[in-house]
């Protein structure tokens, strides 16, 4: 990391920064005047179709006019150093992780960069009114904010910081500003549940519509975990589920949009439908697991299957929750001649209470398909294995370790119908 400015480290070719003869290397230090010190500064000042960009090369100050017009600067910056969470929530996922894993899942992240950026949730603990004027004056909208409960006293006891401000002080504060937020709850049991949750459904529905979305989300427990919390049983989901579909009926009259939306994972402990997919609007929070499966469903209901000859069978994974539907899409496939088979891996390293596929490690993998795999198959990996990686799962195996241990060749594929069947044609 450069002490002042940010480093390029990569241009595009045929871009007006390579014709203009930036490199990789150098550091920007202004960009028309405007001081640079991360991509967010060169996303906002960058955005000009004429630009003075100052950069320091070999120790050397260098002017370079582009004019850009509508066309990609073309420059990648160095990431910026991640703001570090100060709580200890209750059910923080990093704090339930063993040792050994991939480096990158043990940062306790809280940066609003990140949240604008990438979407990350971030419970608002650490903004400084610098940090609020920058939010101001990017417009860096929409941010996702984790809530916790809109009671004080619930919310910082799940925090685990009791000097935390008042949550809705901060988000009336993004409001009047005019910034949009998708929120979350994580619902744990006995307490945030029940009154609590309906009063702080009532209370983010209060800033809508700058408070854009809200989604609930079960709280996830590794076998690691210590506190005193208990998951999500069948009838604690039932009750969720009636709660927030009451609300979802007064919002859609009112609205047209349903505003709070819930996790598959409820629909799946409950063992109920899934509503329509019109229920949740244009997927607000699918990224947060809701309405991934019904999205899922719909683009495989629509799918039109070639019957295919094809030599060689195909193979794929997922979590348990997800293989029900999973499960009926390859019988589809199947039915078209294509050879292909499904299995149900469960999560050795994190217990069997983790259901989902993103939270499978390598060894989940080779150890869950060792005795079904044949020499010859090909193994069809979903990518949320890898999320944070290129191709390393969270146990620092590899799509290379996972081919030489189980001879067969893997690809990665998009956990979409269309993907999965674009890889069996190919």
């Amino acid at each position: 990391m450069v002490k002042s400015g940010v480093k390029i480290e990569y241009i595009h070719p045929k871009t007006p920064a390579q014709k203009a003869g930036l490199k990789e290397g150098d550091i920007i230090l202004s960009i028309n005047r405007h001081s640079v010190k991360d991509a967010l500064d060169l996303m906002f000042y960058g955005e000009e179709d004429f630009l003075k960009i100052i950069v320091e090369r070999d120790g050397k100050k260098i002017s370079f006019n582009i004019k850009k017009k509508t066309k990609p600067l073309g420059i990648e910056v160095e990431p910026f150093r991640i703001k570090r969470c100060i709580n200890k929530c209750l059910f923080c996922f990093v704090e339930q992780l063993p040792k050994g894993l991939r480096k990158s899942l043990y940062v306790k992240d809280e940066d609003y960069r990140a949240s604008f950026l990438y979407g990350n949730y971030i419970t608002l603990t650490n903004l400084t009114q610098k940090d609020y004027e920058r939010i101001k004056k990017m417009r860096l909208s929409p941010l996702y904010i984790s809530v916790h409960a809109t009671d004080p006293k619930i919310r910082n006891t799940l925090l685990g910081n009791f000097d935390a401000t008042p949550i809705m002080m901060e988000l009336k504060k993004l409001a009047r500003i005019k910034i949009r937020m998708h929120t979350q709850i994580v619902l744990c049991p006995g307490f945030n549940d029940g009154e609590i949750l309906e009063k702080s459904i009532l209370d983010l529905y209060k800033l809508y519509p700058y408070v854009s979305s809200v989604a609930i989300v079960p709280v996830g427990l590794t076998k690691y975990h210590k506190n005193a919390l208990t998951p999500v049983t069948k009838h604690a989901a039932e009750e969720v589920i009636k709660t927030v579909e009451k609300f979802q009926r007064r919002f859609r009259k009112k609205h047209g949009v349903s505003f709070v939306y819930l996790a598959d994972e409820f629909y799946i402990k409950a063992e109920k439908t899934f509503p329509d997919l019109n229920n949740y609007d244009d997927l607000p929070q699918i990224e947060n697991g809701v309405g991934m499966v019904p999205l899922f469903m719909h683009k495989a209901a629509k799918l039109t299957i070639p019957s295919m000859k094809l030599k060689k069978r195909f193979v794929t994974f997922t979590g348990t929750s997800f293989y029900p539907y999973l499960f009926d899409f390859i019988e589809k496939l199947k039915k078209k001649n294509i050879p292909i088979d499904v299995y149900p891996l469960k999560n050795n390293l994190f217990g069997e209470t983790i259901t989902v596929t993103g939270l499978l490690t390598g060894e989940d993998i080779i150890k869950g398909l060792a005795s079904y795999i044949e020499t010859g198959d090909i193994l069809l990996i979903p990518d949320v294995t890898m999320k944070d990686s290129e191709d390393m799962f969270i146990d620092n195996l590899t799509i290379s370790d996972i081919e030489k241990i189980l001879q067969i060749k893997a690809i990665k594929i998009n956990s979409e119908p269309e993907s999965l069947l674009k890889a069996i044609k190919t």
